[in-house]
């Protein structure tokens, strides 16, 4: 109890490092000293604090134990500085690492490793049901999506340079989805990002292939816009055939 009450006291005066890699990397927490024969290097491991010897070196001895298990065959120390290697590392890995190096004096380093899951490419689909209601004008609905989405994870919609809107999770989700309305005669370039703290994976939208018109006319994103012009091409339509009736009448010869 008072070992970790003493490792408690040092995390609050030391400084804490912060680390960010993706998984499937590779990463060395660096003790930044060199090891003299009767040192004694421990490394602990915790998601809140940590509370769990990891590995440990004896110099003088010349033996190097792992002890938890699930990391065992993630670790290796470096044997002439002590800093801990963590290979092919896991979203398991996340949270704080202490050393401490014992010699002629004692040494305290402390870590905050966040590991990353690898992104999925985003994908650009073409939908009605994510359209407003209330656009007024001849548009394309498109909704960006990815899928496996982990935490610290953001959606964004840009045109050139400049971004329209942007959705996040904090926490682990399925699917994240942001729609998008543009024109289809629009000629701007559009992209839509997926990103978290350390990369990030774009797609770019294809406005002439994605949003061509269909064979009966231009696709319209606003449902009362398109019932307004099929009742006007209705209109039309029966006064097109009005007119043609009363020609064809007013051309006909008389009986008497």
């Amino acid at each position: 109890m008072i070992g970790v009450l003493v490792l408690l006291l040092c995390l609050c005066c030391s400084t804490v490092k912060s680390v960010s890699v993706m998984e499937g990397h590779s990463v060395t927490l660096h003790t930044d000293t060199q090891l003299h024969t009767h040192d004694v290097v421990q490394w602990m491991f915790g998601v809140q604090t940590p509370d769990e010897i990891i590995a440990e070196i004896n110099r003088e001895d010349n033996i190097t134990s792992f002890i938890i298990e699930r990391l065992k065959n993630h670790v290796e120390i470096d044997d002439q500085t002590g800093s801990l290697i963590i290979t092919n590392i896991t979203t398991q890995h996340t949270g704080r690492y202490h050393v401490e190096i014992i010699g002629n004096t004692v040494q305290n380093k402390h870590f905050n490793v966040t590991v990353y899951a690898g992104l999925s490419v985003p994908v650009i689909s073409r939908v009605s049901s994510q359209c407003s209601s209330s656009s007024s004008s001849s548009c394309c609905c498109v909704l960006c999506s990815v899928m496996n989405v982990s935490h610290d994870v953001s959606v964004s919609w840009y045109k050139g340079k400049s971004l329209l809107s942007i959705i996040s999770v904090s926490d682990l989700n399925i699917r994240l989805s942001l729609p998008l309305e543009v024109e289809y005669q629009d000629t701007n370039t559009y992209r839509c990002v997926v990103n978290n703290p350390i990369t990030n994976l774009t797609q770019h939208l294809h406005i002439t292939q994605l949003c061509e018109t269909s064979s009966v006319g231009v696709v319209y994103c606003g449902f009362t816009e398109a019932v307004i012009r099929l009742v006007l091409s209705a209109v039309v339509g029966v006064a097109t055939v009005a007119v043609l009736i009363y020609d064809i009448r007013c051309g006909l010869p008389s009986k008497y």
